[in-house]
């Protein structure tokens, strides 16, 4: 591999933290090349180590997932020793300490910012909070579902239906979203680095990234002090967008302007749509979603899915039909990207990081640690 598909060689983070936000952003910057130290827990380990099934090994496969090129050594945080020894290892030879530990934690440890960074002022230290530094909660504990009902994310996700129950998006949206604004912060922060000679601190939290993806949503409340509701599967700006019937299932249609649906609705055979005066312009169609909707529904159920994708796609308006995980990964676009990689006995999938550096996608595939396994190497004994 070339050497800038893996520009953090060089680089040793050390990981405090457990569960999914700061092991994925530590995942990350392993995966960029970083040699990253999992702080475990002594004769436990990461919790998520036991969070299935499915299991892989006795271990589940979300741990499997998010813990990929990674050293582990298991320590005791309350055995002054032990504590001691991790202490050294952050002041002597850590470049980036990542840590989203209770509130207050780190601190009552000896490893919080202010202390680390007196004895070694080349250290980046990146926190993942609950709610913020700030505030009221800003001492409470968090994890991914209370913030996307406390950050909003669930009041515009789901059904639109009233009384339909609230919905979590599908995916650690917020744990993982987080571990990317750390990964930001952390390399910003080096670079900082380079040209001062300073580590400093960087701090994300799960509400904040909430906030964060709620970013349009907060700005249309403003201007019309209205809340967004849940859309299903499209949106509360645009129509058409969103998943549509067909004969056989579900299609998703994204027509952002008139030029793409004139096209549209010319495929399916009812181009006078856009001479409706309800229909005009993307604003009415939003506003009488109810009555379009309805009639792209009934056009599309003419043909299945598979006869109408090709059509659509002939004419240049963007569509995707709702895969499943086997048929992602099945693919052949995902199977050309490069982006599959494969644990040691073949058992497991996964894919590796969405970005590459002159063409080139990084690709360590180093095994998930054991609990404890490096703990010699790394402390000597």
């Amino acid at each position: 591999m070339s050497d800038a598909a893996l520009p953090l060689a060089g680089i040793r983070v050390v990981e405090l933290g457990s569960n999914v936000a700061a092991p994925y952003a530590a995942l990350v910057l392993a995966e960029l090349g970083a040699d990253v130290i999992k702080v475990e827990r002594a004769g436990k380990g990461d919790d998520a180590r036991g969070w299935g099934p499915p299991f892989h090994e006795g271990v589940g496969t979300i741990f499997r997932a998010l813990n990929r090129n990674k050293r582990s050594v298991a320590v005791d945080l309350g055995d002054a020793g032990q504590l001691a020894q991790l202490r050294r290892l952050l002041v002597e030879e850590t470049d980036v300490l990542i840590q989203n530990m209770r509130p207050g934690q780190v601190e009552k440890l000896g490893l919080g910012a202010e202390a680390l960074l007196a004895d070694n002022p080349r250290l980046i230290h990146a926190s993942i909070g609950a709610f913020g530094k700030t505030g009221p909660l800003s001492e409470r504990p968090g994890y991914d579902p209370l913030m996307q009902a406390f950050g909003g994310i669930m009041s515009v996700t789901g059904e639109a239906a009233e009384g339909r129950p609230p919905v979590r998006v599908g995916t650690s949206l917020i744990d993982m979203g987080s571990g990317m604004w750390v990964v930001i912060g952390v390399l910003s922060a080096l670079l900082r680095r380079a040209q001062t000679g300073k580590g400093g601190v960087v701090g994300a939290s799960l509400f904040e990234t909430a906030l964060g993806w709620m970013f349009y949503h907060a700005t249309a409340h403003a201007a019309t002090g209205q809340d967004p509701k849940p859309q299903g599967s499209g949106s509360p700006y645009i129509v058409p967008y969103g998943a549509y019937r067909t004969a056989d299932s579900m299609l998703i249609v994204t027509a952002g302007n008139n030029g793409l649906l004139e096209k549209l609705l010319t495929v399916v055979g009812h181009p006078e749509w856009l001479a409706d005066p309800r229909f005009a312009t993307n604003g009415d169609r939003v506003r009488n979603r109810g009555a379009f909707d309805e009639l792209l529904n009934a056009a599309l159920s003419a043909r299945t899915t598979a006869e109408w994708i090709p059509l659509i796609e002939a004419a240049g308006v963007p569509c995707a039909p709702i895969q499943t995980m086997g048929q992602v990964v099945a693919h052949p676009q995902t199977q050309a990207l490069d982006i599959i990689r494969h644990s040691a006995d073949g058992a497991l999938t996964y894919f590796g990081l969405p970005l590459s550096f002159d063409g080139v996608r990084p690709s360590r595939n180093e095994p998930v640690p054991d609990l404890g396994a490096n703990n010699a190497e790394i402390f000597g004994k």
